[in-house]
């Protein structure tokens, strides 16, 4: 049997790391939008917080911070996308609920392969049935999710957020202009185009910037955000996008549903019915089926 790749061994990992990691948005926003935040705060906290402590990291380390002009065009564009998919899936938590929400949005994966294609990079037949697999994993865990009713408005900025997503992905492995720009240098910039973003709005929207965020529980959600599901879920995709490509690091965000719906089971008490059990089971399936299959 033949040995996976070094960029296999690196790239999946990865891609199962931010899927989880970005699954955890739900455990740290809800409980600051349910004590009345601003979806404009804790989105800028969150991004400043990761910003000051990514960029600290590579200053310790003596990163160099310079990009060129066509890289910061590419950076800002990036910036602009990831913050676009972070502001529709918050506002999504005010029309459905979390866990659905963030199970909507895993049909980016479907996106990035038809986007890929028009690109000219055919998924394999392996890809293309791991991907139907897991959709229908995903459907059927939207199944157990207990009989809510479903906000038309929720859905579309589910799938805004799951289109703007996957043209993230797909522009980190395509692009050759940031293409020896190291992830955490990517990172950094596409958090800091976020923090000025939200910073903005928040100006011209005379929020109070610290409104709903009291206590020391506040904080550290805001800073468990800008930790798991920015940092380490940007840094690990960007590692998996260029490793293995975009459809199949996009595949593997399955365990960003997976994650949301169990953070509900075990947080916020919603039931883990048969149909959940039984859709986790068919995409993990599907996601070892894939990588056993395309090892290249």
């Amino acid at each position: 049997m033949k040995k996976l790749s070094k960029n296999a061994i690196i790239g999946y990992p990865a891609g199962i790391i931010t899927g989880i990691t970005y699954g955890l948005n739900p455990m740290f926003a809800m409980p600051l939008m349910n004590d009345g935040a601003a979806i404009e705060s804790i989105l800028f906290f969150r991004y400043a917080f990761a910003v000051v402590i990514l960029g600290l990291f590579l200053w310790l380390k003596r990163h160099s911070f310079t990009i060129n002009l066509r890289q910061a065009g590419v950076l800002l564009v990036l910036g602009l996308l990831y913050t676009s998919s972070s502001l529709f899936l918050f506002e999504a938590y005010n029309y459905i609920a979390s866990g659905l929400a963030t199970t909507i949005i895993f049909l980016y994966p479907v996106l990035v392969a038809i986007i890929m294609v028009f690109l000219g990079v055919v998924p394999s037949w392996p890809v293309w049935l791991a991907i139907a697999a897991t959709f229908g994993g995903v459907v059927f865990m939207t199944q157990g999710s207990g009989g809510e009713s479903i906000h038309p408005v929720g859905v579309l900025l589910s799938m805004g957020s799951a289109l703007v997503y996957a043209l993230f992905i797909v522009i980190i492995n395509r692009s050759k202009a940031i293409a020896d720009i190291s992830n955490s240098l990517l990172t950094f910039y596409t958090l800091t185009v976020g923090s000025m973003v939200f910073l903005g709005r928040i100006a011209l929207s005379h929020t109070t910037i610290t409104a709903g965020i009291e206590g020391s529980t506040a904080w550290l959600c805001l800073l468990g955000l800008a930790l798991l599901p920015t940092i380490v879920s940007t840094a690990t995709l960007a590692i998996a996008s260029r490793n293995i490509g975009a459809t199949k690091a996009s595949v593997l965000g399955v365990f960003e549903p997976i994650t949301a719906i169990l953070v509900g089971t075990l947080m916020f008490g919603e039931p883990l019915s048969a149909n959940i059990v039984l859709g986790i089971g068919i995409s993990i399936v599907a996601v070892t089926f894939m990588i056993s299959l395309t090892k290249r």
